[in-house]
């Protein structure tokens, strides 16, 4: 289940994770591109998972398609 936008635990993110469907037919060359900016848009992404780990939170956003949409990327 994905969390809401946490500004609190945004603060403590330490790490950030994407991931990509399986049937996601975005090249791999623009991929980095589009993980960073939904990694910096976090607050818009669809599904965000705020993971606990020893020092502080991993941000995981699992990529839609309607963040692809978003973004004006091909899913």
């Amino acid at each position: 289940m994905p969390d809401r936008f946490d500004p609190y635990r945004e603060g403590l993110v330490i790490e950030e994770r994407t991931i990509w469907p399986d049937d996601c037919e975005t090249p791999p060359a623009d991929r980095g591109r589009i993980e960073r900016l939904l990694q910096a848009d976090a607050a818009s992404c669809g599904h965000l998972e705020y993971v606990r780990v020893h020092t502080g939170f991993c941000r995981t956003i699992t990529v839609t398609a309607e963040d692809l949409e978003r973004l004006g990327a091909k899913a």
